[in-house]
């Protein structure tokens, strides 16, 4: 009997937030012993085709994916589609929509440093918007300290880029079902990541599952890099409860960051219908 694949459905690239490229994404992965990946940049499809033609050189399965920044009850949230159509038209146009607002907001973001900090931030949001097609706060976080804006990451978001800072611009994204549609539509099992990050109470969390199956979700990512033990132990009991698939990844950005390397993530309760399963 063949052993289960280790299958990382959460990774990201230079595409979106991440920093290598695709083909050098799927080599690590290849050298950890991933044997089924998907790339799930942030709302861009771009790294898709790239990501399968490394997966064929190194031998692992490869599954297309995307990661979808959408809102739910005022709190942004991130849906995974996998396995679908990376060329279907309603899905392209609405990764689009998101891109652009994405751009919108790093403007804003870098425009409201400038009044309200005195920091020379649009050259960096002029530089960011060159050079990607899906701007993120983590680029802006990463020339603010490449800048001297602040000595970290962490700093940089912490004085800078989040709630009650001068760089601070609320996010607006599509719903949470107008996105499963747009997944859907391209033929995508639909994930919803990380839930245990939303800081939701047991009651929300559970109402905002149900939205989620009854909008067409099917499966919860269970197991993460770096979730504890009694957060795996309360989603996998939602996961059994409710019925979804269970999803696994590492969220993989940066290679040294040591903690989330691809592959490196906790085996899900045997009893747990693995999503894997059920990609093609």
């Amino acid at each position: 009997m063949s052993p289960p694949p280790l299958a990382d459905l959460h990774l990201h690239s230079h595409h979106s937030d991440g920093l290598l490229t695709p083909e050098a994404l799927i080599e690590l992965c290849a050298s950890r012993g991933v044997t089924l990946a998907a790339l799930t940049d942030h709302d861009t499809v771009a790294g898709c085709e790239a990501a399968r033609l490394a997966c064929q050189q190194h031998g692992l399965r490869h599954i297309n994916g995307v990661e979808v920044s959408c809102g739910w009850n005022g709190q942004t949230l991130h849906v995974i589609g996998l396995d679908f159509d990376p060329t279907h038209a309603e899905l392209a146009a609405h990764l689009s929509h998101i891109r652009a607002r994405r751009a919108d907001r790093l403007t804003e973001i870098g425009e409201r440093l400038e009044r309200k900090a005195s920091i020379a931030v649009r050259p960096l949001v002029t530089r960011i918007l060159a050079e990607t097609d899906v701007p993120t706060r983590m680029h802006l976080a990463r020339s603010l300290v490449a800048a001297g804006h602040a000595r970290d990451l962490s700093e940089a978001f912490d004085l800078w880029l989040t709630r009650g800072t001068p760089g601070h611009v609320p996010e607006e994204w599509p719903t949470l079902a107008e996105t499963i549609a747009a997944l859907r539509a391209a033929g995508a099992r639909v994930v919803l990541a990380h839930p245990h990050r939303y800081r939701l109470s047991g009651g929300a969390l559970r109402r905002l599952l149900g939205e989620f199956r009854e909008a067409g979700g099917e499966a919860i990512e269970v197991s993460v890099a770096g979730i504890g033990p009694s957060d795996l132990d309360r989603l996998a009991t939602l996961a059994r409860n409710l019925g979804f698939a269970a999803s696994t990844g590492s969220d993989f950005h940066d290679p040294s960051v040591p903690w989330n390397p691809p592959g490196r993530f906790a085996k899900l309760p045997t009893d747990l219908e693995p999503l894997a399963a059920r990609l093609g």
